[in-house]
């Protein structure tokens, strides 16, 4: 069973929400939990949040126990950009591109044959 918790149009970019992803992919969703707690990028606490929504989602509605469970998939997408600009010298134009990103958490089940491995 996989259990997914989405957040979109967040106000980072992609690149730096994939550093943090690249860091907890494939641990036990509580350990992935604590580590999360504990880095210093911003994307990590925006991540986290999105983890324990995914481990509520797992409990309350699929009646799944979160010991069990491990980030089976971490990715984050690009959403729209906020195209800004700011002004330069001699009355010129510089524009600012502000990214935002998607984030997908999905969380399965580790299978009891997997663990005995």
């Amino acid at each position: 069973m996989q259990v997914r918790a989405r957040t979109k149009h967040l106000p980072i970019s992609p690149r730096k929400l994939r550093l943090v992803c690249d860091q907890v992919r494939g641990m036990d969703a509580i350990q992935a939990r604590t580590v999360l707690e504990h880095m210093p990028q911003k994307g990590a606490g925006i991540i986290y949040k999105t983890l324990v929504s995914a481990m509520a989602n797992a409990e309350n509605n699929f009646e799944l126990n979160p010991y069990d469970l491990y980030v089976a998939e971490i990715y984050a997408d690009e959403g729209p950009r906020l195209k800004r600009f700011t002004a330069g010298a001699r009355g010129r134009y510089k524009p600012r591109v502000k990214r935002t990103a998607h984030l997908t958490v999905i969380l399965a089940e580790r299978d009891e044959e997997e663990e005995d491995i």
